[in-house]
């Protein structure tokens, strides 16, 4: 995970995005400092006006948009939250050659034969056990677990608090929300989001929005509240 060794000058580093997501990865590159100087913060990069005085208070600068990352000779990382932006973020900086920097917290667990794809973020009291792989940009917010032997593709994220149980592959773009369980064994398919402490206890398709205990798509509980509809 760590991208400087001692004796080795820090890496320099970019947050995109300056919104509470982005603010939140830049205590996980202050967290990783602490314990090793690994990345020297030049500041953030967002298309809009971020509230520059919670940026004061952090003591970060608004570098300005993100084209600037085509000039700018840093890593970066992805502090958005929505999948399909980061997705969008990722083929700009990958067409202008950056690389994309991988953090861990200090506080995550991280089991043997984890592999990480280029720019995951591990935040805090998040939990990795083994055999797990993930893809480009995956984000693991506080609390949240992967058990054995799983999947994650590209963009995925799981919210603060989610589980995923073992053998489980979460396709590319899948959100897990806040408090959401998924058992064992089941596949989430690409774009799919899962609702803020649902229960997914059956593998999902491709591109739905599941709610409730357990899981279903909206459009089927919908149609189950209000049979003379369907």
């Amino acid at each position: 995970m760590k991208e400087a060794r001692v004796g080795h000058a820090p890496t320099t580093l970019v947050v995109v995005g300056a919104g509470g997501h982005g603010r939140e990865l830049i205590d996980v590159v202050e967290a990783v400092n602490a314990v090793c100087p690994t990345y020297e913060l030049l500041g953030v990069l967002d298309d809009n006006e971020p509230d520059p005085d919670r940026l004061r208070r952090r003591g970060v600068r608004h570098l300005g948009p993100v084209r600037l990352l085509a000039e700018i000779d840093a890593a970066y990382v992805i502090g958005v939250g929505a999948p399909a932006v980061r997705r969008a973020v990722d083929s700009m900086a990958t067409n202008w050659r950056r690389r994309a920097a991988t953090l861990v917290h200090p506080r995550a667990v991280i089991g043997r034969d984890v592999l990480l794809g280029p720019g995951s973020v591990v935040c805090a009291l998040a939990s990795i056990t083994t055999n797990v792989r993930t893809g480009r940009h995956v984000h693991l917010n506080i609390g949240a677990t992967v058990a054995h032997d799983c999947q994650l593709g590209n963009y995925v994220t799981l919210s603060p608090g989610a589980h995923v149980s073992g053998t489980v592959t979460l396709e590319d773009d899948v959100t897990i929300g806040t408090g959401a369980t998924v058992i064992q064994g089941l596949t989430v398919g690409i774009g799919t989001t899962v609702g803020a402490g649902a229960a997914v206890v059956r593998s999902l398709p491709a591109g739905v929005v599941a709610v409730g205990v357990p899981a279903r798509p909206r459009a089927a509980v919908i149609a189950q509240q209000n049979p003379a509809d369907s």
